[in-house]
């Protein structure tokens, strides 16, 4: 490997054949100079950045906060499992390095935090949650002070935001409130309670989530011929009034227009959700059975 950039003691970009990768590890920067060969021997964290972001300023981001940190939450990850968003993600692990040392300085000072998401965030995204979970014990197991439990509500949330691009959590702060509100439009349009926990549910949910990715990036669906959208409209009336009724939220909420491919979508999934309801949920009890093959 071949340096690039050299942004401390602890932090270079080095070029890896084709691809431009950030490294870690204590003196590696050290009288290091753009050019010469990378002293393997020194590196003990490679990053490989897959999210779009650019690797040189992800390198000037991660060279201010502190080296400890930046091992604490790798290795934490990795022993839960999430060493691939570690390696892929230096986003991520400076999103959650950098908290990690707020909390700590904030716990310093007699300054406590309370996450007033915690019941959405543990419904609406119950794979991070417990992720968050298992990293906030890893990281408590390595740590003198112990973090709070309530800390697993942040740290689920940046594991949610890792999937936009964006660096901060105010869009996943907004998409959470926005995903609860559209639940509860489905529960009063139609007179009925939904089980946040059902298949149908966590497919609708999986379906917003990536709505909201394709509107940050620009590219909502918006391909589907006319005479399909028209004869979904025309069969789920009630549906597709709830569906728009959605999309005046997001509107509001987001400041973006849905396209009409979007809508139907968002119908087809209002109908699928109620229909379970109605009949019972039969999708849990045929996943329960093993009949389930989505």
């Amino acid at each position: 490997m071949e340096v690039l950039r050299v942004f401390n003691n602890n932090v270079i970009l080095a070029r890896d054949g084709n691809r431009e990768v950030i490294l870690t590890g204590r003196g590696l920067g050290f009288q290091a100079k753009p050019g010469q060969h990378v002293d393997d021997a020194k590196v003990v964290r490679k990053f490989i950045p897959s999210d779009g972001r650019d690797p040189d300023h992800m390198a000037e981001l991660m060279a201010g906060i502190p080296p400890e940190a930046i091992r604490l939450v790798t290795e934490a990850m990795g022993k839960v499992g999430l060493g691939p968003q570690a390696e892929s993600s230096p986003t991520l692990v400076m999103a959650l390095a950098d908290h990690v040392v707020g909390v700590l300085q904030r716990m310093a000072k007699g300054n406590m935090v309370e996450y007033p998401l915690q019941v959405e965030v543990d419904s609406l995204y119950p794979r991070e949650y417990d992720q968050a979970e298992h990293l906030l014990d890893a990281l408590n197991k390595q740590l003198e002070v112990q973090l709070p439990h309530s800390e697993a509500v942040a740290f689920a949330l940046h594991l949610v935001n890792a999937g936009f691009s964006t660096g901060d959590l105010s869009a996943t702060y907004t998409m959470t409130g926005v995903i609860q509100q559209i639940l509860t439009v489905i529960e009063r349009s139609f007179n009925v309670k939904l089980s946040q926990h059902s298949v149908s549910v966590g497919r609708f949910i999986t379906h917003l989530r990536y709505l909201f990715v394709r509107i940050h990036q620009g590219k909502q669906l918006d391909g589907e011929p006319e005479p399909i959208v028209d004869a979904i409209r025309q069969s789920y009336p009630d549906e597709y009034a709830c569906a728009m009724h959605m999309a005046e939220i997001v509107e509001l909420r987001l400041g973006a227009s849905l396209s009409a491919g979007e809508v139907a979508y968002l119908a087809l999934h209002v109908a699928r959700v109620v229909a379970d309801v109605n009949r019972g949920d039969v999708d849990e009890v045929a996943a329960e059975a093993g009949l389930q093959d989505d």
